[in-house]
């Protein structure tokens, strides 16, 4: 028997694997940080024999409530990703397990690998509305890349989305992926008449070191993307900078930032509403996006989320608050479960690529909704 995680954003401690009902795992930390949560690895074992796999050390993990009613995924091709029964005591993660095969990768939720990223990019670039712009580069030296679709102009609203500020949150490039299918479907009215009338500019990946690394939240050098960009640094987050340099040329008038939430078990969005500039235009804007989604999909609710800032006491780090306050603009942080959809569960699957792709999708008639009053 052995368990690795020498591979793409693999993240596992081995403790004890000599037998395999008692097999003993801890997750490693994000780089220079004490965040750690996301876990990758594979077991290479007999098949048809009962595992019990405990990942220890919970308790001080960066979302410990996020175990709570949590159950792990696993894929033989890692393709195809099924949850598995989990049961957390507080500390302790145990996975219950007969394999059918020798091999079985287990994971936080279903990896999107540096390749597919890659490949994506790649894909999207030969669409004959779409540009691959390179930004420059993370401090591992990996591009920091946006897709430019749709022709700018000058009266054209400008629509920013990015996505996996932090790492772990594999579910928002995998919502990427199914908004860009749609984007490009000549046959699809939505995506034609928004291409037509407004500029998209994607970042799939806003942290590909930390994904790779195997990291939770941070990127290589255990910064929280997501509290920089009030004063973001090419020597500690790139990231946001070459980000924040590429918007400043662009001009914002829709930002969406894809996230995903370890705890809750619902899809929702978090607003700008505590920015100083937060007014009445920017409310009737987040009403009718989040009407457009409520009515498009089952697997939007408005009912569970993050309890509203007061006005005037909104984090300026966040990039939401940052983006809607600099470009006074409709500005959203969407967020996925890394569980279930509690409202609409799946047994076998729980929250899955597919269903995030699906979301993707959906999420261009909300975009569509409320473009022509953007500006």
């Amino acid at each position: 028997m052995k368990i690795s995680s020498n591979f793409d954003s693999g993240n596992i401690v081995v403790i004890n694997a000599e037998n395999p009902k008692q097999i003993e795992l801890q997750i490693r930390n994000d780089n220079q940080s004490d965040f750690y949560q996301w876990f990758h690895f594979k077991l290479d074992s007999t098949p048809f024999v009962e595992h019990k796999i405990n990942i220890g050390d919970l308790a001080n993990s960066a979302y410990p409530e996020g175990w709570e009613g949590y159950r792990a995924v696993a894929s033989y091709d890692r393709q195809e990703w099924f949850r598995v029964d989990s049961v957390f005591d507080g500390d302790n993660l145990s996975i219950s397990f007969t394999p059918e095969h020798n091999h079985t990768y287990f994971a936080y939720f279903a990896p999107y690998g540096y390749e597919r990223h890659l490949d994506l990019l790649a894909s999207a670039q030969v669409n004959d509305h779409c540009q691959l712009h390179h930004l420059g580069e993370t401090l591992d030296g990996r591009d920091m890349s946006v897709l430019e679709i749709g022709q700018p102009e000058t009266d054209k609203p400008v629509i920013w989305i990015t996505a996996r500020q932090h790492p772990g949150e594999s579910m928002a490039e995998w919502l990427v992926e199914g908004l860009l299918i749609r984007l490009f479907d000549a046959d699809d009215g939505v995506a034609r008449s928004l291409l037509d009338k407004a500029v998209f500019y994607v970042v799939p990946n806003m942290n590909p070191d930390g994904s790779v690394r195997g990291h939770l939240r941070t990127n290589a050098v255990g910064t929280n993307l997501n509290r920089e960009w009030q004063s973001p640094s090419m020597d500690k987050s790139p990231e946001v900078f070459l980000v924040m340099q590429k918007m400043q040329e662009t001009g914002v008038d829709l930002f969406l930032d894809i996230h995903g939430d370890e705890s809750l078990p619902y899809n929702f969005v978090a607003g700008s509403e505590g920015n100083p500039g937060y007014n009445e235009r920017i409310e009737r804007l987040e009403n009718a996006f989040k009407s457009a989604l409520l009515t498009v999909t089952p697997e939007f609710q408005d009912e569970f989320g993050y309890d509203k800032d007061a006005p005037g006491k909104a984090n300026m780090t966040v990039a939401t608050n940052a983006v809607g306050q600099l470009y006074d603009c409709l500005a959203y942080t969407l967020e996925m479960p890394f569980k279930d959809n509690a409202l609409l569960p799946d047994d076998d699957y729980g929250w899955s690529p597919q269903r995030c792709k699906q979301l993707g999708e959906d999420l261009l008639v909300a975009v569509n909704a409320v473009l022509k009053d953007l500006r």
